[in-house]
This record gives structure tokens, sequence and C-alpha cells, in this order.
């Protein structure tokens, strides 16, 4: 028999043993699966869920789409977690499983929210604070993070200045604490750094296109990068900001990187927007009717040669509709977005591009540009003491558009002529016609650049203690233009280029800030401290520039300044601000339900004289969680309750660069050939900061488990030391000199929040959030102010949105002229009887927001409500009767048949008395109204489309509005927007937003 060896067994053993490995790694596969799907709640995908495999460390988290993916054995447990829902578990049996969360009530304590220099416990707090997320900023098809916030925010008032895109907004958070306009602005922060709240623009470049030419530097933040904005309002949350908070603070968070999978993400939205809403004006026969009776109630029998609309020039039987000529063009707009994020274990980024294009209601091809860019990136280390966050913002704009508003051009006889010959070319008439498309050659051209970035550095010293530094650069540049070439007039007149003229304006702000910050916590047996300490260094820089050229060879080198025989500089400045403080803040909470947070800062400014560089401001806040106490433990109906107040000072430096010092400008003329200087401002030493003293009180409640939530807040301001000139006497050589006047203003209100979980399933919810401020202005204190420049502009005890007018008594029936009270009794209608008080101010604003989901599908809608009066389109005409269309109602003029009318008789102008009726009736009561309005201001309707062939992926698809129903008895346009500009336009957007 033949012996058997190791040897000869070796080849068949070694087949036997990868056999069995082979078998043992193929049982194992099959007992191993990859599980994957979406995790969401009722409101859509939840990023950031941790996902793990029951008692292992086997486990990851879902991406900005929800999804995830992780190998686990068949039958084992997976259990889902994320802060602020219920756990849940689950047993693997398949390769699929789509979870949706349930908000736990008991960790909503756990929600915390952006306070500035730190965070806080939502249920915690004791400060005002407002918030929407990306969630509520996404609804909505606007440019502007401004936009996106009207209506959502007890306290925060909004206002669109005009529907041109580019434009800019009118915020006041808690009403207006300084007599001056600009002196309003609340302080924004983007990630961190101050952003500029003044306007970037020239106002005389684009005085004829926005209101007061205000241009919004938050025009270069795209809203899709938002990831919340929170609104800081009363002391305890602003003090800590010291004389930069007085008016507010508005904080702006961008979107950071999330899960450690990469994903992508392409939105596109198509949008179509028109004048929201129409005015009825005459038709030829009426246009025409008005005019006749005019020059009859003249006296004049034969109409003149230069009445081209009745004298027969133009067909009376023509009629144009001017509102759909000059504002009635759908304007389309096109946004798109792409976005990349990722991370690998604790580092994690973020990168967006986003491209925003959008056209005009205007006549012409013009249009607003708008490109932006993010770079977001953090990072903790293993042990979780180092941690890092940077992000970098960037955009372009480009506003093409001409250089006057058009919408005045809609009073147009509806008899004149048409625009343009039948070869294409501008109408002219016979120059029987001014044409108003010649303005279109007027342009505006208007180029801003933005830099943002930021990065801020923490390290963990001890479990207790951590130190941080956050640092910042901003960079902002402007460039407009404005053209004005000869051919904007009528060729007739013989003018060439050597009338053209180009204003250039350039601008530039840049600034940095540094902020290190010492942050400590420490828990006892009863309570926990908070407290931190730090401090700001800030310089910003501000430049301009403005050269005005004429006379060029050609109007092909209107844009070459070097071309033009005639330069003037206009403007040539250069202004440094330099600010540096000190913070601090202590919190104490005893027993989970006794809480006091002190905060302090002490600021200097460059803009104060030596004796006033530096000032103090702080604030208390308390709150009692009483929900906590013993005998609410078993409540049912009761799940949250909570009293707080406190009440600091906070200031305001918001006047401009060296208003205290002596200053000098460049003579305009030469003397003997000479360029010299003048005086321009006086030294005020003593020149000091405003401040405001705020106090408020509040309730907040939640019931039946978080379903129903409400809060009342009510709060006491008052502004003092207001920063205005002191008038002074000519003999001085001076107009004024820059002080504090002894003036106070004082702004009370009430504020109601509710919110309420009306039906809340399984693939079934609504919830509605309501919120109603009713504000109170009033000036409380003014020395001596009958003897000062402003007695025709304030009254002690009435608002300071007052306007001093006279008081309107309706049509004379026997002279069928406006009549007016004659106060002082001397038969003359003067400046003396314009005394009457009209407030032009908000009584009351609010919103109403739902959100109903389906399954899939979700609707979103806000109506926006604000009680108000204002000036309607009465103000901005002259006399009824002179060339130029007006409003239906204007029929209802004196005659002999009407005597009871509301109009008084018309005028071509010639009937002096008549003239000077319309000025005063122009600056009465009578153009003031009701200028309230109820609007759908937003609305959307979206469905997630989530399907196997989408596995790793979500696609949603949404419909949007914006302004689509506005429901007002105002007389005019738009009871919001300013007359004479624009009105604002409503908006239907389709989109889709592809993630994968």
């Amino acid at each position: 028999m033949k012996k058997i060896t190791f040897t000869a067994l070796n080849v068949p053993l070694m087949c036997v043993l990868i056999l069995l490995l082979c078998s043992v790694k193929s049982y194992a596969q099959e007992k191993m699966l990859t599980l994957n799907g979406v995790v969401k709640d009722v409101n859509g995908p939840l990023a950031g869920v941790l996902v793990w495999q029951t008692d292992t460390e086997n486990g990851t988290q879902t991406n900005e789409l929800g999804f995830y993916t992780i190998k686990i054995p068949m039958n084992a447990q997976v259990t889902f977690e994320q802060l602020g829902y219920k756990p849940q578990t689950f047993t693997v049996k398949t390769t699929t499983l789509n979870v949706t969360m349930t908000a736990d009530e008991n960790m909503l304590d756990e929600m915390v929210i952006n306070a500035g220099y730190y965070t806080v416990k939502d249920k915690e707090r004791t400060g005002s604070i407002s918030k929407i997320t990306a969630k509520e900023i996404g609804q909505q098809p606007v440019a502007n993070p401004l936009a996106a916030m009207q209506g959502r925010m007890a306290g925060v008032n909004i206002t669109q200045n005009s529907g041109v895109p580019g434009g800019g907004f009118d915020i006041q958070i808690r009403g207006r604490n300084s007599l001056r306009t600009e002196g309003n602005a609340p302080l924004y922060i983007v990630d961190g750094v101050p952003y500029a709240s003044q306007s970037i623009s020239d106002q005389s470049l684009s005085g004829l296109l926005f209101s007061s030419g205000n241009v919004s530097p938050l025009n270069s933040i795209n809203p899709n990068d938002i990831e919340s904005i929170e609104v800081l309002k009363d002391a305890d949350a602003t003090a800590i900001y010291g004389s930069r908070g007085s008016n507010g603070v508005v904080l702006i968070t961008t979107k950071m990187g999330k899960g450690d999978k990469t994903s992508f993400s392409i939105q596109s939205t198509t949008s179509v927007s028109t004048v929201a809403r129409s005015i009825d004006l005459l038709n030829t026969d009426e246009y025409l009717q008005m005019r006749r009776d005019a020059f009859a109630n003249d006296g004049v029998t034969q109409y003149p040669a230069n009445a081209y609309d009745v004298n027969g020039t133009w067909d009376d039987n023509k009629y144009t509709n001017w509102q759909k000529e000059f504002i009635g063009k759908q304007a389309v707009s096109q946004n798109t977005q792409f976005s990349v994020s990722g991370g690998s274990g604790k580092t994690n980024y973020l990168f967006s591009a986003g491209h925003r294009k959008d056209e005009t209601a205007f006549y012409g091809d013009f249009g607003y540009k708008r490109t932006n860019f993010l770079l977001s990136t953090n990072h903790t280390s293993k042990n979780d003491r180092f941690s890092w966050q940077s992000t970098i913002l960037k955009s372009s704009q480009k506003n093409h558009l001409m250089a006057t508003d058009l919408s005045g051009k809609i009073y147009l006889a509806p008899n004149a002529p048409a625009l343009f010959q039948e070869d294409g070319k501008l109408n002219w008439e016979n120059n029987t016609f001014d044409n108003p498309l010649a303005a279109l050659d007027s342009q505006y051209f208007s180029e801003i650049e933005n830099f943002s970035a930021h990065i801020t550095l923490a390290y963990k010293l001890n479990k207790n203690l951590s130190l941080s530094i956050r640092t910042g650069l901003t960079e902002m540049q402007n460039e407009e233009f404005k053209t004005i070439p000869n051919t904007i007039m009528n060729p007739a007149y013989g003018y060439t280029s050597a009338v053209s003229s180009n204003t250039t304006s350039v601008f530039n702000r840049s600034g940095w800030i540094a902020e290190p910050k010492l942050n400590w916590n420490f828990s006892t047996e009863n309570g926990r401290w908070d407290a931190l300490i730090g401090a700001t260094f800030e310089e910003n820089k501000l430049k301009r520039f403005a050269l005005r050229a004429t006379n060029f060879l050609s109007n092909e080198f209107i844009f070459n300044l070097a071309n033009a025989q005639t330069q003037q500089i206009i403007t040539d400045t250069e202004s440094q601000y330099r600010y540096m403080a000190v913070y601090a803040r202590l919190n104490y909470t005893h027993q989970e339900k006794y809480i006091v947070n002190l905060t302090g800062r002490r600021d200097g400014s460059s803009r104060f004289g030596p004796n006033n560089s530096f000032a103090n401001f702080g604030a208390i806040g308390v709150a009692w969680l009483f929900s906590r106490e013993n005998i609410f433990e078993n409540a049912t109906w009761l799940t949250f309750g909570k009293l707080r107040a406190s009440y600091g000072i906070a200031g305001s430096d918001l006047i401009g660069d060296y208003q205290f010092l002596n200053t000098y400008g460049i003579t305009p003329q030469k003397y003997d050939n000479t360029i010299a200087l003048y005086p321009i401002k006086l030294f005020n030493p003593d020149f000091s900061w405003e401040k405001t003293k705020k106090a408020e009180i509040a309730l907040e409640l939640e019931f039946l488990k978080g379903r129903i939530a409400t809060s009342v807040a009510y709060f006491h301001n008052q502004s003092s030391n207001q920063l205005v000139g002191i008038p002074l006497p000519g003999t001085t050589g001076f107009n004024s000199v820059q002080a504090n006047l002894n003036a106070t203003v004082e702004n009370t209100a009430w504020e109601f929040t509710l919110r309420t979980q009306n039906i809340k399933k399984e693939f079934f919810s609504w919830s509605t959030d309501i919120n109603l401020s009713i504000p109170r202005n009033k000036l409380v204190a003014f020395q001596n102010l009958e003897e000062s420049t402003y007695a025709n502009q304030y009254v002690i005890g009435e608002p300071i949105t007052i306007k001093k007018v006279f008081n309107y008594l309706g049509v004379d029936s026997e002279t069928g002229l406006y009549k007016f009270e004659d106060l002082n009794n001397d038969g003359i209608i003067n400046d003396e009887d314009r005394k009457t008080v009209a407030n032009i101010g908000v009584k009351y604003f609010g919103g109403i927001n739902n959100n109903i989901s389906y399954k899939n599908w979700s609707v979103d809608f806000l109506w926006q409500f604000v009680k108000q009066n204002n000036y309607n389109s009465d103000y901005y005409f002259n006399t009824i009767g002179d060339m130029s269309n007006r409003e239906k109602r204007a029929l209802d003029y004196y005659s002999e048949n009407n005597k009871d009318a509301k109009y008084q008789k018309p005028t071509t102008g010639l009937n002096s008395e008549a003239v000077q009726a319309a000025n005063n009736f122009r600056n009465s009561n009578g153009v003031i109204s009701d200028a309230s309005f109820i609007r759908l201001k937003s609305f959307q309707l979206q469905y997630m489309i989530q399907d196997k062939w989408l596995k790793n992926s979500s696609l949603s698809v949404f419909i949007q509005g914006n302004n689509l129903i506005t429901i007002t008895n105002f007389l005019g346009h738009d009871p919001e927007t300013n007359g004479g500009l624009l009105p604002a336009v409503k908006t239907f957007a389709f989109g889709f937003n592809f993630k994968f």
C-alpha cells in the first residue's frame, strides 16, 4: 500500500479549506445587506439623523436629502435618533427602510437659537428673538432676504420701496427711534461679520428709479444660501451689541455642509411678474370732456395751438392704454442654483453657486443680474477640543435700467400719438409730441461687487472653559453710470452730442473685524452658570468718487470719459471709522426654572468727540419657567409656561464719520484762479451717543403637548440724545452744528403670536402661525420745539410720522374750489393754517401663515396685513384739467350740475386761484387716506417625488407665488410702494429641486 504523507495531503486539504472559507464568506454575505432609505418629518427630509446598528458602533448620518445607507446584518436592529424627535428602532427585514420621525415635545427645550455671541435654548431665553428658517425663505421667489421676512415676525415691519429689481427696503424693528430716517437702520450680522445697513448707491444717479436712491446691501445675498434669520429685538437680546443694537439686530446664518456622503443639488426657478394692481384711467371721451370743461372754466373759447389733444391736432377717436405700454410688460426671471456638500469624519463642506436674471415690467430690454458663490467649511478635531468654521461669500450684481422710472408716463393723454412711426423710428408727431420712449436713451448702470469672509477658531481648554476668536473681512464696490445723451430730446431742437453727459460714481466700502471671546460654564447641584467675556475691534473705510463728463465728440464714446471736452469732479471723499468694545454676559439658571441674564458692553467710536468717545450699555433679563413648578407637574393641559422681563440701554452711532470735527470743503468755483477751502462743520467735543432705554414683559404658553403655543409681549422704549443738527442763526455763517438734540421718542407696542397644530397625523398635518403687532410711536419731549426749525414738523405727544397739513373741508359749492380751515381767521390760507396733524404711520400689522401637508404634497401660504394711512395718488397730481390723464374717480369734479363733487372744477392752469387751491389740497389731509391692505404675500404648492428609481436622490417640483392678491381701498396703484415709482409686482413661479 502506498504511503500517504502530509505533503501529499497538502493540496487536497488546501482545496477543502478554501472551499470552507468561501462557503463561510458566502454565508456571511448572504446574511449582510446594504440598508438605505429616506428619513423625514412632516415638513420633509431630515439631515443629520443618526442611523446606527443598535448596541454597536456601526452607524452613519442622513445627508441633506434625508438619505442614508448602512451595511447591517439581516434581522439586526437599527435605531434612528435626532434631537427633538422620538427615537425609533426597527428590525431589518428588507434593503429599503423609509422612516418618518415624530417630534418629541419633551425634547423641545433642547432646541437652540442663535443670539449672536452665544446660543441659548429657545425655551430658556430671557430676550425677545424671532426666527425664520430656510424652509420659509425657500417658499418665496424673492431676490432679497428682507422680502422673505415680510409678514412673518412680530414687531418687524418691512416695506418694499419699489417694484424695480435691485431696489431697497425699509425695515423698522419695533418702531422708529431716531428723528433721522437713516438713524433707524438695524445692525446686520452675516455669519458673525457686520454688514452694511446704509444704501450703497449714489442718490443723485439712482434717485429717479428707487425711493431716495435706496439700494439694499442685502441684495448681494442669495436667499437660497441662508439657513436661518434671527431678529433680536429687546434690551436683553440687543444690549450685548451696545451702540449698534438700539434699532435691533438681524442675524443671518448661511448654510453649512452636513453628513459624510457627498450630495449634489440643482434648483431652477422660472417666474413671470406683472404689476400687481392696475388703476382705472379715463378713456379718451372722458378725458377730452374734462379738458374741454377746463378750458371753459378758464374762459378760453378757442383752444391754443399747443393744446394738441383737444384742438384737433391729435385724433379725438384714438385710445391707448398707456399702463399696458409702459409698465404692462411680463417680466421673466430665471434663478438657478447648484450646490455640492459632504465631508469625511468630522470635516464638512458646502459649495454653492447661483445665477439670477430679472427682467423689468418696463418697456424695453432692461434687467438685473446677480451671480453668487458660497463656500463653507467646518472641522472638529478627533478629541472634540479644537474646531474651526469658515465661510466665503462672493457676489456680482449688474443692473441695467432706464435712468428714470416710466411709471408716471401712464398718465399721458389717452389720445396721444403712437410711439413709433411706420419705419420703426420714434414718433415726434411733427414736433407736437414729446415721446416718452426717448427717455430710454438715458440709462442707468450699476455694477456691484461684494466679498465677505469669516473664520472662527475655537479651542476647549477644559470641559468648562473654551476660547475662540472670530475674524472677518468685507469688501463692497459699486460703480454706477448715468448717461444723458442728446437723443432724449426732440431732434427738431438740433441738439448734438455736445450736450450729452455721463455721470460716473464709484463707491467702495471695506472693513475688518476681530472678536476674541472666552466662554465658561459650570454646573452645581441646583443651578448652571454660563459666562462669556470678549472684545471687538473693527475698522471700516469708505471711499466715494464721482465725475461728470459733458460735451462728447459722439455718443458712441459716452462711456469713455476722456472723450469729453469737460470733466468735473463732483465728489472725492474718503473716511475711516474705527470701533472697539469689550462685552460680557453672565447667565444663571436655578433649578431649571429661574433664570437671570446679565449683559454689558463698553463701546468706543471714532464718530464722537474726545469728551464722549466711550459709553456703557447693558441689560438684565429674567425668566420664570413656572410650568416646571411642582403644582403643574401633573397638569395635562399646560405643556409649557414662561414669564420673562428685561430692561436695558442700547445705543446708536449711525451719524456718519467726522461729524464732531471742524471740516472743510473745496469751493466749487476758483478764487483768483486758485482752488480754495471753506468751512463746512463746527467742532463739538460733547457730541455723544443716541441712547435707547428698553423695557419689556412677556408671557409664553403652550398647551396640549405643544399643539397650541402663544405669546404676548409689551415693550416700552425711549430714545433720547437725538443725533441731529441744531439750527444756528445765519450770522454764525453755519446753518447748524452737529449735536445731541434734547428730544425723546417713545415706542410702545403689544405683540401677539399664536401657533397651532390643527391636525397632526402620520400622513396629514396642518399648522397655522399668526403674528400681530400694535405699535404706538410718540414724541414725548422736545426742548423749545416751538422756537426751533422743527416746529412745522413735530408735535409733542404725537408720532414722529405725522405731517402738518391744511384741514381740508371739501369743495366750496359757490366757488367750485377746494376749501380749508382758516385756523387764525385772517381770511387767508397760508402756512399759519397748516397745523392739522395727520399720521401716515402704521397702526397695526401682522401675518397669518398656514402649512398643510399630505404625504408628498405640501401647501404653504402667507397672508400679510397692514393697517395704515398714507398719501394716495392725488398727492402726485397738480390740477384737474391739465394735459395729463387721471383716474376715473376724478370725473366727480365740480360743475353747475355737480356741486357736491369730490374734486374742484378743472383748470388748464390759467385760473391762479384754482392752481393755488390745488397746491393747498396736495398739502392737506385730503390727499391722506386709508392705505391698509391684506395681501396673499406668498404661496407654494410642492410635490416631492420619491420612487424606486430615485432611491439615492429626491426630486421636488413646486409652484410659487408672491403678492398674488391684494385687498385694499387704497386710492392708487399700490398701498405699500411709493407713488410715482413702479408699484409692487405679482409673481408666478415654477421650479424644481433635484438632490442626488
